[in-house]
This record gives C-alpha cells, structure tokens and sequence, in this order.
C-alpha cells in the first residue's frame, strides 16, 4: 500500500486541530486560502486556541505544515475538507464554501484518491453536491477513479478535556471497502475510538440531529423561563429539583449560537423541505432560540423601568461577546442580538470581553469590544457569557447606587442580582 499522505483543507476551528492530531501519525499538510491564517500558523500560534502553541510548535518541527499554494498539495492522497458551512440572511445553507473547496480538491486529485468531507450537512450533500463538482473538475469519477466519504466534525470550541481525539468519531465511504480504509486511518488517532455508519447519508443525518436535538431541549428550557418568569419563579430553582430524578436531562436556559447548534437545524429543516415535509418542531425549536436575545433586552428595559433607572442615554455595560464561555469564537454570536435590541432605547452600550479580538468583533459585527475593563460607572450591567474570568468580578463596584444586574447564564450571586434567565 501506498504511503498515506493527508491535505486537510480549511484550518478554522475544526481544520487545524484535526491536521495537527493527523501529523502525529501520517505526513500531514494543511490548506487554507487565508495567507495571513496560514502565515500566523506557521510561526506557531493558533489565534483560535484551539491548538496550544506547545502543540503547534511541535507538530512544525516534526514536518507538519500550512499553505495556499495548490502545488503543495497535488501529491496527498488523503484529502479531507473541514469548511464552514453557514446559513445566509434567509437562514438557507450556504454550501458556497463547500463548492470551492470542491473545486479546489478536483483541481489536485489524482486516480486512487480518497476525499473525506467532515462540514456539516444536510443527507445528500456529499454526493449530490460535492462530488459532482469534484468530478467536473478533475475529470475523473467517483468509484471508478477516486473515493469518498464523510466523517462529521465533533468539535468544541473551547473545550480542553472534549478535544477532538477524545470524542467518539462517524465515519463513512462511498463503498463498504472505502469505509473500512476511512476508517482505520483516522482510528489510528482518535483514541476514543470510531464507528463506522452503513452509508455516507447516514453519517451525515447523524451529524444534524446531534445538534438539532440539543436545539430542540434548550428551546424547551427557554420557554419555561419565559413562563416561570411570568409566575414569579426562579427557573433554575426549578430545574435543580427536577433534575434530582435520575433520567432528567440537565438543561438550561440561554443565548443559543455558534456555528453548530445555532445552525444544523436549518441544514435538517431545508433537507425536510425538499421531501415536501415541512417540521414544525425544528423550526419552533430555531424561532424560540433565536428570539432570546430581544427577549432579554425587553426584560432588562423593563426591570430599569420597575427601578425607576432612566433609560433614555443609560449607560449599559454587557459583560461578554462570544457565543461561549472560555473561548474567543464569536461565530453567530447572539448577543448580538441583545446589542441590536438595547440600541433601539438609545442606550449607550459597552461591551466587555476579555477573550475577543476587538478587530474581528468590529469586522464581522461593526460591534465595538474592548479588553480592559472599563473605570466608569454604568446603570445596568448584563452578564451575557459565563466566563471564568468573570467569576471573581465585583459586578456592584461597576455600577452606580440604583442599578439593574441581569444575569443570561445564571452564575452570579443570587443576593446581588435582579433577575436572570
């Protein structure tokens, strides 16, 4: 056989901690179109955190490397794509990604190659979409020429003990013998072990009702809050007692973003539509999540108005920006939704993230975030995000005498707090 060699194309989030974990067993190479990506890789940090530098730097050493140009990759004979697969302003998956890095893989493969997609999609994608484009391009075809297979990406941001050799891995082939191959070369580094699916549209079917199923449950959790709150009950106080049963799922109400959760479901809703079916939980599950945010903003502004604090030019100070705790991804971040809703009050909002590039949040936001701690006093503040940088903050001393604390993720001291979700 052949030696392996791995081109993994796209080195975000879940890209490069896959080529990095790839390198450590087979000749590795990492493609990105982003020069400056490629240019900060190569000189040893990961501007995601996603790889430590120590990991980075090792892995450089020992061979592993990034670039743009298609002449680095043309001899791999193990491509795998890891792109972003958004939805756009619809809501409607957006596979342009998905097509360029097609194009890219048709303009580099070669007869007896494998490619391995691991974007989310929808059943039908990889080969109704994807390879065709693949085949046009190359003028090769699949099972004849080349192979194909999915393995879905299960990566989480952030998280340092769920990383991505610690979680149980889906793997596919376009044929019973090419998913077996799939299979063991990345069974050779995922050390939780892997499990081969009967079928590419399998593989990608389980991927979106992983995260539409957790869609499903926050957005349950957040309409109780929306009722108990109505009642005068503290939702938290409720679920802790109703999680003392032993098959009670654990949970919470909140800001539901992200690049998966926030997004998979409309990958599984578009793929019902298409087969005339139109599922009504999903996308009550999206409306009820993706509405949390004003929801927030609305109690806020009615908490100040119970208070008697002005609102009309109070100052607001919002205590994170990323979708997430402990992480600097602020991909479909939804407090940007609490922003877009306060600036309707004429408020003036400062907004406080100790983890966020301030340059990507104006970018891609046009949202101003800062990295220091502000010296001002505000009228209200609201914790958005639940980072442990957070924790020992005195949320009182940034304020002034009458105040409104709202707390989105429930972690402050209930005895300083007005409301939370």
């Amino acid at each position: 056989m052949k030696q392996i060699k791995i081109c993994v194309i796209g080195l975000g989030y879940v890209g490069l901690p896959l080529a990095r974990l790839f390198s450590t067993k087979y000749k590795t190479i990492g493609f990105d179109m982003n020069q400056r990506r490629v240019d900060t890789l190569m000189q040893g940090h990961d501007t995601t955190l996603e790889v430590s530098d120590e990991l980075l730097q090792s892995a450089i050493i020992k061979g592993f490397k990034c670039t743009t140009r298609l002449e680095d990759i043309k001899d791999c004979n193990f491509y795998v794509v890891a792109v972003p697969t958004p939805v756009d302003m619809d809501n409607k998956p957006d596979l342009t990604p998905l097509f360029r890095a097609s194009e890219t893989v048709g303009k580099v493969i070669n007869k007896g190659d494998v490619v391995v997609y691991e974007s989310t999609v929808y059943p039908g994608v990889t080969e109704d979409e994807c390879i065709p484009v693949v085949e046009k391009v190359s003028g090769l075809k699949m099972n004849i020429d080349f192979f194909c297979g999915y393995s879905p990406e299960r990566i989480n941001p952030g998280d340092k003990l769920h990383t991505v050799e610690h979680i149980k891995k889906v793997t596919s082939g376009s044929t019973p013998e090419i998913g077996e191959y799939i299979n063991s070369i990345y069974g050779r580094v995922i050390t939780a072990g892997t499990y081969l699916a009967p079928t590419i549209k399998v593989a990608e079917a389980a991927k979106v009702i992983e995260n539409s199923q957790r869609d499903i449950n926050i957005a349950f959790v957040n309409e109780l809050s929306k009722i108990f709150t109505k009642m005068g009950i503290d939702t938290n106080d409720v679920l802790d007692a109703a999680a003392t049963k032993w098959n009670f799922l654990p949970f919470k109400p909140g800001l539901v973003g992200g690049h998966c959760i926030g997004v998979d479901p409309y990958y599984l809703a578009q793929c019902a539509q298409r087969y005339g079916y139109n599922p009504e939980i999903i996308l009550a599950g999206r409306r009820m999540n993706d509405g949390m945010g004003e929801y927030v903003a609305s109690q806020v502004i009615k908490l100040m108005l119970k208070k008697g604090v002005q609102v009309l030019n109070s100052k607001v100070l919002i205590l994170g920006f990323t979708f997430k705790e402990n992480c600097p991804d602020i991909r479909n971040s939804k407090v940007l939704d609490i922003i877009k809703a306060l600036r309707e009050y004429n408020l003036s909002l400062t907004i406080y993230d100790p983890w966020v590039n301030p340059a990507n949040a104006k970018r891609e936001y046009r949202v101003d975030v800062i990295n220091e701690l502000p010296t001002e006093k505000f009228d209200t503040a609201i914790l958005a995000v639940g980072h442990q940088k957070f924790n020992n903050l005195d949320v009182e001393n940034l304020l002034k005498d009458n105040h409104v604390i709202y707390d989105v993720k429930g972690v402050l001291n209930r005895g300083i707090i007005d409301a939370r979700l």
